[in-house]
């Protein structure tokens, strides 16, 4: 699953810089320890702006939903059945975004024990995560909003010992075939929504800091020291 993530930007990212990606650019400051339901930086291309990145809020609401807010918020969907689950169908379909991120946490839980992890690229620079989006008209009671999940997939070998599921990270070549708005049918991308390759990624754990939402410094990315570790750690001797 992904339920937590951080976007700080490009290394090349200045102080006052807009936040950049795949070409567009948009005004949103750092964040270390983003949660769902918060308005975040997605980037997509329809009809009517083409390609954009733009603010949705995480945590997918159908457009048929008669309440919103009511029920789980749908932060993830399983890259297994979104061509079959009605909740999600239409959206593969026609509203397929790319949820950039500088990293994401999961968490180990071994008994009662939570360890959290920081999983990012070798190269630590900002990666895209295959979403979909969903636009609820407002009425009397709520506002209209534009909301994503992110898709996940099974686990690679790296993420194995810590959860079975991690989030469906696309290369960029691959990003114009996965937004590509005259795939309605959206023919072909299963291939696309597979484990990403270990060699790119890197994890180490991290301060149990990053439990509270309420924290939300770069500090939290750094890998925690022994000391702050609760007991073994499921990558012992394969951290990179």
């Amino acid at each position: 699953m992904c339920g937590r993530y951080a976007l700080h930007g490009p290394k090349t990212r200045k102080q006052g810089d807009k936040l950049a990606f795949h070409g567009a650019a948009i005004d949103y400051a750092p964040h270390y320890n983003i949660p769902p339901m918060q308005d975040l930086p997605v980037y997509c291309i329809d009809a009517e702006h083409g390609p954009r990145l733009t603010l949705m809020r995480w945590g997918l609401v159908p457009a048929w939903a008669r309440e919103a807010g009511k029920g789980a918020p749908l932060n993830n969907a399983r890259a297994e059945t979104v061509t079959v689950k009605p909740t999600f169908r239409e959206a593969y379909r026609r509203r397929r975004c790319l949820v950039p991120m500088n990293g994401f946490y999961e968490w180990h839980r071994a008994g009662a024990q939570k360890t959290p992890y920081y999983i990012r690229m070798q190269d630590d620079e900002l990666f895209a995560v295959a979403g979909l989006y969903e636009y609820r008209p407002g009425d009397t009671t709520v506002a209209p909003m534009t909301t994503f999940t992110v898709l996940t997939t099974a686990a690679n070998a790296l993420m194995q010992p810590i959860h079975d599921r991690m989030p469906v990270i696309l290369p960029p070549e691959a990003y114009e075939e996965w937004l590509d708005p005259r795939n309605t049918s959206a023919r072909g991308l299963e291939t696309l929504l597979q484990p990403y390759p270990v060699a790119a990624m890197q994890v180490h754990p991290v301060s149990p800091r990053v439990n509270s939402v309420r924290n939300d410094d770069a500090a939290l990315m750094e890998a925690a020291a022994a000391s702050a570790i609760l007991g073994p750690t499921p990558l012992q001797g394969q951290l990179l």
